[in-house]
C-alpha cells in the first residue's frame, strides 16, 4: 500500500498530491517529510541515479519528465515489497503528460516569462500562487484511483498464482484414516540408504586404520609386524618425548632483558644526552617543510594550503572548454579531442533522446573510469546527467555540446559541494566560545580519526595536530588503538616532535600536546571516555583520538569502534582512505557509515552517528585520477576536510571543488 504520492514543478511549485494515511499526511506538510528529504539529499546533489531513496522507514521512487520540468514522486514503507512501483510511475507520467499537456506547458511557459523579467506587472508575478491546479486537475483523482486499483489488483493475483506454485499438491496424498492400526511404513529406500551409509563410513575408517599402520609411527598407533594389531606406547615417557617434538624456543641470550637494557631499546621516549643538540635541530628542519607552510589571516588564524593541479591555465573556464579550442586549432578537419569528441555526435536541432545519448554517456562513463572513480558510482553520475539531457531541445553542434558540458561539470560541483561546513577551526571555536551555566565547566572538542589498516591514520592525526597548535589550541592525543605494536610509541615520538615545534617558528610548544595512553590490550572506549575527562580537567581545547585500523567487513571490531563512538560522542567522525583505492573506496565507506549507524543507534544511544567528513591520504601519488574524492563524497554526502600529501607535518591540503572538477572533466 502506498503512502504517499505527488506531482511538483522542479522549481518546487506541487501540482497535486495525495496521502493514504492520516500520518502520512501529517508527514507530508512537514520539512522532515521523505519528499522534501529526498529533494535535499538526492536531487540537489545530483544523486538522480540511486534506485531509491530511503529516510526514517520510508522507501521513496521518482521519475521525471524534462521537457516539462516535472518530478513524479512515490512514498511507501520501505518494509514493503510492492513490485509494481516502477510500473506505476511510468503509466503515472504517461497519462498525466497525456490528458493536460496544454495546461502545464502553459504553466511552465508562464514561469519561464517570469524568471527572465518579461512578466514585471504584480499580478503577473503572482500568477503561479494564482493557478488553479484543482480546476485544472479536476477528475485526477478519479483516473489515478483507477490506475492505482488495476497495479494493486495485479500485484495480489501474481502473489496468489505465486503461492498456488510455492505449495503444489502431492500426489499421494490421501485422506486421514481412524483406523489407528494403519501405521506409515519407513519406506525401503531409506533403510538401504541408511545401510549403504554405514557401510561406506566403516570402510573409511578402516581404509584410514590402514594408511595409519603402513606410515610407520606417524601417527599415533603403530602396526606389530608379526601380530598385526595395533600397539599403544610402551611408556608414559615414550609418549611425552614423542609429544615434545618440535620447534624449541629460541634464546637471543642467556638470560631476560633487564629493564635497563628494555629501556635502551626504546626510542620513543626523550634521553638526556648532551652531543645531540645539533642532531636534533637536524631532525626539527626535516620535520617541517617551509614551502608548504600554510599562511596567516587577517585574523591571526593560521590555513592550510590549497592543493595545486599543476597550476595549467588556472583562469581557463573549464577543462573541456581548453580541449575544444586547442583541438579546433590543431585540427580543423572536426577531431575534437578524447572526452569532447563524443560530444560531437549530437548535431542538429532536436529533442534529444536515451539513443543520442547512450553513446555519449559510456564514453563519459570510460572517461570518469580513467580518474579513478569507482565503477558504480561512474555508472550513477553518468544516469544523473542522461536523465537531466533526455527530453531537452538543442540547436546545432556547439549548443549541443555545451548542454552536455555543463550537465557534467554541474553534477560533479553538485556531488562535491560540501552540504555541512568544512571549516572545522570554526565549528571549534564556536563550541569553545559558547556560554555556558556557572556550574558546568566546559567541555573540549573531540574528534575521532576511523578507517582500515595502513592508511596513515596516526601520522595525519599528527598533522592536524600541527595545524591546531600553530592556530593556539592545546591538543591531548588519545591512543586508543591498543592492538597493533608500536602505536603507542608511534603516538609518542609525535607528540615529542610536536612538543619541540612552537608556533610561528617558535622552538618549543610543550604544553600545547601531550599523550593519553594506557598501554595495549585495554578497552580503547574507556580510554576515550577517560582522556576526554582529563582534557576537560587540564583545560584542554581538542581532543584527537587514534583507533586502531580494521577492515569494514570484521563486524567484531567494528561494533568496538561503534561502541567508542556512542559511548563518547565525538564531535567529528573523520573516515582517513587512501587516494588509491577506486572501487574499494565505495565498499569501505558505504560499510564503515553503515556499521557506525546501525550498531551505535542499537547500543541504547539513540540516533546513530555515520562518518562526518574524510581525510584522504596519498593525494600526491595520483595527479589529476582524483576519482577517490568523487566516490567518497558521492557515497556519503559528506565533505573532503583534508588531504595528505607528503611525509611533513606541514603536508596537509583543502581541497577547492572547482579544481577538482576540472582535474576530473581534463583529458
Amino acid at each position: 500500500m502506498l503512502d504517499h504520492c505527488s506531482i511538483s514543478h522542479k522549481g518546487g511549485i506541487v501540482l497535486w498530491s495525495r496521502s493514504f494515511t492520516p500520518e502520512a499526511s501529517y508527514l507530508a506538510s512537514s520539512p522532515s517529510s521523505p519528499v522534501n528529504s529526498l529533494i535535499r539529499e538526492a536531487l540537489i546533489e545530483g544523486r538522480t541515479a540511486e534506485e531509491k531513496y530511503e529516510k526514517d522507514g520510508y522507501a521513496v521512487k521518482w521519475t521525471f519528465f524534462n521537457d516539462l520540468e516535472l518530478i513524479f514522486v512515490v512514498a511507501y514503507h520501505r518494509i514493503l515489497q510492492l513490485t509494481y512501483v516502477d510500473d506505476l510511475l511510468a503509466a503515472l507520467k504517461a497519462l498525466f503528460i497525456k490528458l493536460f499537456e496544454p495546461f502545464l506547458a502553459t504553466f511552465v511557459a508562464s514561469l519561464h516569462a517570469i524568471k527572465s523579467g518579461k512578466l514585471v506587472s504584480t499580478a503577473a508575478r503572482d500568477s503561479p500562487k494564482a493557478w488553479n491546479f484543482a480546476k485544472a486537475f479536476e477528475g485526477w483523482d478519479g483516473v489515478f484511483e483507477k490506475l492505482l486499483k488495476g497495479f494493486e489488483d495485479k500485484a495480489a493475483q501474481e502473489r496468489k498464482s505465486r503461492y498456488r506454485q510455492v505449495a503444489p499438491a502431492l500426489p499421494d496424498s490421501s485422506p486421514p484414516s481412524d483406523d489407528l492400526s494403519t501405521v506409515p511404513s519407513e519406506s525401503s529406500i531409506a533403510v538401504q540408504d541408511e545401510q549403504q551409509i554405514a557401510r561406506n563410513v566403516q570402510a573409511l575408517k578402516n581404509r584410514l586404520r590402514g594408511r595409519g599402520g603402513r606410515r610407520g609411527g606417524r601417527g599415533a598407533t603403530r602396526v606389530d609386524s608379526e601380530s598385526g594389531r595395533d600397539s599403544m606406547p610402551t611408556s608414559d615417557s615414550e609418549s611425552t618425548s614423542k609429544r615434545a617434538k618440535g620447534k624449541a624456543q629460541r634464546k637471543w641470550g642467556e638470560s631476560a632483558p633487564s629493564e635497563t637494557e628494555m629501556a635502551s631499546l626504546d626510542f620513543s621516549i626523550d634521553k638526556p644526552d648532551s652531543g645531540t643538540s645539533g642532531h636534533l635541530s637536524h631532525d626539527l628542519q626535516a620535520l617541517v617543510d617551509k614551502a608548504s607552510l600554510g599562511t596567516r589571516t587577517r585574523d591571526g588564524f593560521y590555513e592550510v594550503k590549497d592543493w595545486d593541479f599543476g597550476g595549467k591555465d588556472d583562469e581557463a573556464n573549464g577543462a573541456i572548454t581548453r580541449a575544444l579550442k586547442n583541438e579546433a586549432a590543431k585540427q580543423p578537419t572536426g577531431s575534437l579531442g578524447a572526452l569532447s569528441s563524443l560530444f560531437s555526435r549530437l548535431t542538429g536541432s532536436k529533442v534529444l533522446t536515451e539513443q543520442d545519448l547512450k553513446p555519449v554517456l559510456e564514453g563519459m562513463k570510460q572517461h570518469l573510469m580513467k580518474k579513478n572513480v569507482a565503477m558504480e558510482i561512474a555508472d550513477k553520475v553518468c544516469e544523473g546527467v542522461g536523465e537531466s539531457l533526455v527530453g531537452k531541445k538543442v540547436g546545432g553542434f556547439q549548443t549541443t555540446s555545451n548542454a552536455v558540458r555543463t550537465a557534467l561539470s554541474s553534477s560533479l560541483t553538485r556531488i562535491l559541494t560540501p552540504k555541512t561546513s568544512t571549516d572545522l577551526l570554526l565549528s571549534i571555536r564556536t563550541k569553545l566560545s559558547s556560554p555556558l551555566p556557572s556550574a558546568q565547566q566546559r567541555m573540549p572538542y573531540s574528534i575521532t580519526f576511523v578507517g582500515v589498516n595502513g592508511v596513515g591514520k596516526s601520522t595525519n592525526l599528527s598533522k592536524v595536530c600541527f595545524w591546531l597548535i600553530q592556530n593556539g589550541m592545546r591538543v591531548l592525543i588519545a591512543a586508543c588503538d591498543t592492538f597493533r605494536s608500536g602505536a603507542v610509541e608511534q603516538l609518542r615520538v609525535h607528540v615529542r616532535n610536536l612538543s619541540m615545534l612552537g608556533v610561528n617558528g617558535a622552538t618549543n610548544s610543550k604544553g600545547r600536546v601531550e599523550l593519553y595512553e594506557k598501554g595495549y590490550g585495554k578497552d580503547a572506549a574507556g580510554i576515550a571516555k577517560e582522556a576526554i575527562a582529563y582534557a576537560k580537567d587540564n583545560d584542554f581545547d581538542v581532543v584527537l583520538i587514534d583507533t586502531a585500523g580494521r577492515m569494514q567487513d570484521n563486524e567484531p571490531l567494528m561494533r568496538a569502534l561503534a561502541k567508542l563512538v556512542s559511548a563518547n560522542n565525538p564531535d567529528k567522525i573523520i573516515f582517513v582512505g587512501e587516494a588509491l583505492v577506486g572501487n574499494e573506496a565505495v565498499d569501505q565507506l558505504t560499510k564503515f557509515d553503515r556499521a557506525l549507524r546501525d550498531f551505535s543507534s542499537a547500543s541504547g544511544s539513540g540516533k546513530g552517528r555515520g562518518i562526518d567528513g574524510m581525510l584522504v591520504t596519498k593525494w600526491d601519488t595520483v595527479d589529476d585520477k582524483v576519482g577517490a574524492a568523487l566516490s567518497m563524497t558521492y557515497v556519503t554526502g559528506q565533505p573532503i576536510i583534508f588531504v595528505g600529501c607528503g611525509q611533513t607535518y606541514t603536508d596537509l591540503r583543502q581541497l577547492r571543488v572547482a579544481n577538482v572538477v576540472q582535474a576530473i572533466l581534463s583529458d
